[in-house]
């Protein structure tokens, strides 16, 4: 094997989180060398000498074949790296880390919207590393399924077909399954905005509303994340696969799913502060900007307008429920 061939066999992911750590033991199950790098050196070291990420993801052992480390110079060993930070971070830690990345091809794990300059994640990263080469994963995948070793299929975009194809073969192993597709914005778009759309749901859980609302929400909450795709040139098709219509059945129907669960406290009567719990929602981060690229389309979204005003103390849920009920009606395919 050439020095080449050896380093596109190895994988680096940045961030030691639930999802990073999933997807760590992934590429390692597909045969990959893998490194995963941690901001933290204390966490790190831990890591790496007790095999267990304890604070995210107790319980289930490192792979053998990953190692742990804090040290950025480790990053440039590897032919790919799975960029798995919060995606209002994403442009921080590429410019951090840059430097160490080489010519690796980037595979961004973050599912938002960049607040402030409403820009999909691709976008940041062609900012801030206009040479590399940019991957997107998305699709219907918790994090503990993935590193308990359960069946999932989720789906990578690259414009280069070509390399999709590869990217999605070289992580892909017994139980995670890759598809690939061109389609970088259509599945960017699926993948930010059901985390928007699950808050919603979860609302309607927590205030009790039923399962008749809750169904017909999520539906009308895919036709809006359809007319929004449409206006930003992603392809239907996409949009009723994995990291479309897949994704947002997930996330809007289980309490795994932090954005649901904060939803379900805000249905509650928890205020956005205390509805967090601790844990990261994307969905709270990315409905402000989600809404203005909308308007800037003129995409109409009442559903993810309600959560905005909801998450930014703009309005309450009574007066967004009593809102949305009091819509005029119209055609279903209007």
């Amino acid at each position: 094997m050439s020095v080449e061939n050896g380093r596109a066999n190895r994988v680096a992911v940045v961030g030691g989180g639930s999802w990073g750590t999933a997807l760590a033991n992934a590429a390692a199950c597909a045969g990959r060398e893998v490194t995963i790098w941690l901001r933290d050196p204390a966490s790190a070291d831990r890591l790496q000498k007790t095999r267990d990420n304890t604070r995210y993801l107790p319980g289930i052992p490192l792979h053998d074949q990953v190692r742990a480390t804090s040290d950025e110079v480790s990053l440039a060993g590897a032919g790919t790296v799975l960029v798995v930070t919060p995606a209002q971070t994403l442009r921080e830690v590429l410019g951090q880390l840059g430097p160490h990345l080489g010519g690796a091809a980037l595979v961004l794990c973050a599912k938002g919207i960049e607040r402030g300059t409403d820009s999909f994640m691709s976008g940041v990263a062609a900012a801030v590393l206009p040479a590399a080469t940019v991957a997107v994963l998305s699709g219907p995948s918790f994090a503990t399924d993935v590193a308990r070793g359960l069946p999932t299929a989720v789906t990578l975009a690259c414009a280069d077909g070509a390399e999709a194809a590869r990217l999605a073969g070289l992580i892909s192993g017994p139980a995670f399954r890759l598809y690939h597709t061109d389609d970088v914005r259509g599945v960017e778009i699926g993948g930010a905005g059901k985390n928007v759309l699950a808050i919603a749901s979860g609302i309607v859980a927590g205030r009790g509303l039923g399962e008749s609302a809750r169904a017909a929400l999520i539906a009308r909450a895919f036709a809006e994340l359809m007319r929004f795709s449409k206006a930003y040139g992603g392809r239907p098709e996409t949009l009723m696969g994995l990291s479309g219509l897949g994704d947002l059945v997930l996330t809007a129907s289980s309490p795994q799913s932090r954005n649901f669960a904060f939803g379900d406290r805000l249905g509650r009567g928890a205020s956005p502060e205390k509805a967090s719990g601790g844990k990261l929602a994307e969905g709270a981060f990315t409905a402000a900007a989600l809404i203005d690229l909308a308007r800037a389309k003129g995409v109409e979204m009442p559903v993810a307008e309600a959560v905005a005003d909801v998450v930014s103390g703009a309005s309450d849920v009574d007066r967004v429920v009593a809102r949305l009920l009091a819509r005029p009606l119209k055609g279903e395919t209007e």
